[in-house]
């Protein structure tokens, strides 16, 4: 392999930048970045960033030296259009075709809007800058969307001192993902501090200044951020032969086509571990795959399955939320150390009959990191069903 590219100047793409130099790749490398920055943390920009306690310098993931030695051919403001699998072509928005024998996709995911179009998204750094200063005491923000993201949006707006109202289209937000009981324990911690939680509500139009909801109400606001999940970046893909649903589908291996394979928030593939395929938009995990895919794609004769046990962490008020395993589609969760209602506590989630997840709040890491063992070494549920506490 002569001509490596990585399209995706993020952590995923970094990873596997890094881990090809890192191996022994010695030949020409390009990383391809649609945004202008070279590559930056994400996870602080509804943090840190947004409640104006790091700037953006903080957040770029390597000094510029790093980047340097890496001895890149760095093409950055410049997104891919089309791939060329049979001519092993990726080609760029201002015109140029960079070939290669190994590729990496590594796109990321951008907001998803609402009818409308208004209001802000929380993605890139422009996103998260723009919105900060808009932000203040007195403000009235709207958040369109429970989950994790916009509950971290919340959270700082609230600290910052404005008016926050979260409009939330399920019963109980996060439900689908950690559960009733803990989803509702989350809630609990916005409406203790007078943010304005409305659950079972329909955003159907959404404008810079308010949203209308199913039933004709029309909630006004000095800013409204939508956070209602994400789309895979494939649109680029179309055409070009590849497997795109919901993302680069991929074998347990990472590779969606010979020679080609995609790693962090664009990439699906099968994991042998829980057995399921999964699309994973987790810091931790862009950087594990960056670096899977990169060592598979050298070395395609010692390559390895991706099997990981997927990570992530959020933020909100005082809360310090982790999780370990695949949640999503869970037939069981049970609190199995601490309590809820002091929202200290551990739960376990049973899929058939392992045990496939743990969350934690308020707890040390240590604690959530047992469960982690069990999740990876597939216990089964009665294994662990003795230590739960109820």
């Amino acid at each position: 392999m002569n001509r490596a590219v990585v399209v995706g100047a993020c952590a995923a793409g970094l990873a596997a930048a890094e881990t090809l130099r890192r191996e022994g790749y010695d030949g020409t490398l390009t990383l391809i970045g649609d945004e202008p920055h070279p590559p930056y943390d994400r996870p602080p920009l509804s943090k840190q960033l947004l409640a104006s306690d790091w700037e953006a310098d903080r957040l770029v993931l390597r000094a510029a030296d790093d980047i340097a030695a890496l001895d890149l051919d760095l093409r950055l403001g410049t997104a891919a259009t089309g791939l060329d699998l049979a001519g092993r072509v990726v080609r760029l928005a201002d015109g140029s075709r960079v070939p290669y024998d190994g590729l990496i996709v590594a796109t990321g995911v951008r907001a998803r809007r609402l009818p409308g179009g208004g209001g802000h998204v929380l993605r890139t750094l422009s996103d998260a800058l723009a919105l900060r200063e808009r932000l203040g005491p007195g403000r009235h923000l709207v958040v369109v969307g429970a989950g994790f993201l916009g509950a971290e949006a919340a959270a700082v707006a609230w600290r910052l001192g404005a008016r926050v109202t979260l409009l939330e289209p399920a019963p109980v937000p996060l439900a689908h993902a950690v559960g009733e009981e803990v989803g509702r324990m989350l809630s609990r911690a916005h409406l203790d501090r007078g943010v304005e939680l409305r659950t079972g509500v329909t955003v159907t139009e959404v404008g810079d200044r308010a949203v209308r909801l199913a039933d004709g109400e029309v909630v006004e606001a000095d800013e409204v951020l939508v956070a209602v999940g994400s789309l895979p970046n494939t649109e680029w893909l179309a055409d070009s032969g590849l497997a795109v649903g919901d993302g680069v589908v991929c074998d347990a291996y990472l590779e969606a086509a010979e020679g080609v394979y995609a790693a962090g928030d664009v990439a699906r593939w099968h994991n042998p571990l829980f057995g399921t395929a999964m699309r994973v938009e987790h810091r931790t995990n862009a950087a594990e795959q960056g670096m899977a895919a990169a060592r598979n794609l050298l070395r395609p004769e010692g390559r390895k399955p991706f099997a990981p046990v997927p990570y992530f962490w959020s933020d909100q008020y005082d809360m310090k939320v982790q999780a370990y395993g695949f949640l999503r589609g869970h037939d069981e969760v049970a609190v199995v150390e601490g309590d809820l209602a002091e929202r200290r506590f551990v739960a376990a989630y049973r899929t058939g009959a392992r045990v496939t997840g743990a969350l934690a709040v308020g707890m040390p890491p240590k604690v959530i990191r047992l469960w982690r063992r069990s999740i990876a070494s597939r216990a089964s549920w009665d294994e662990v069903a003795g230590h739960r506490v109820t």
